[in-house]
């Protein structure tokens, strides 16, 4: 599935983006899950959205800490594909449809059906990666040091997930819906 390319308007990013955040959906109903979405147009592969998504998923909080003295080491919860001169972040989109859900053997992987978000329970799951084969997005990644899944879990602790709010070219965004 080739990544989502916003529609241009001719407008600034920053107003196109809030446009797009509120929205109605095709039936006129507001969709309830707020999602983060790449904007691969806008993304410079400077990193800062993984950095910052380290911290926040370590134990000190601390980004000296976090680099060089925590064990076993925190992951970003999210990697940017870098291709040449191209750049895409990448992270769990929450499906509608979790294909990684669907294929975990162990019911580890779970939907929340009131926020559709994507949940890992790290005590049920067994590392045998049969989720990271079913993600259409790639986007759920090993933690080999844990011998479990890592994926995105929104920053549960904020009220904005840390990659969206550290990239300064708001090449990410966290808006409404299920797909743009």
């Amino acid at each position: 599935m080739p990544p989502y390319a916003p529609p241009s308007t001719g407008r600034p990013a920053a107003e196109q983006h809030a446009a797009l955040s509120s929205a109605p959906r095709g039936n006129g109903a507001r969709p309830a899950m707020r999602r983060v979405y790449p904007l691969e147009d806008l993304c410079m592969g400077c990193g800062l959205c993984e950095v910052h998504c380290l911290v926040e998923h370590s134990r000190s909080r601390d980004i000296i800490k976090a680099y060089l003295r925590e064990r076993p080491a925190p992951l970003a919860l999210l990697r940017v594909e870098r291709r040449d001169h191209l750049f895409l972040p990448v992270q769990c989109r929450h499906c509608p449809e979790p294909l990684c859900v669907y294929s975990c053997l162990t019911g580890a992987l779970r939907r929340d059906p009131a926020t559709g978000e994507v949940h890992v329970d790290g005590a049920r799951c067994i590392g045998c990666w049969t989720c990271i084969l079913a993600c259409p997005y790639g986007a759920i990644r090993r933690d080999l040091q844990r011998g479990i899944i890592a994926k995105c879990d929104l920053c549960p602790d904020r009220t904005l997930p840390a990659c969206v709010a550290a990239c300064p070219n708001e090449a990410i965004v966290y808006l409404e819906g299920e797909a743009l």
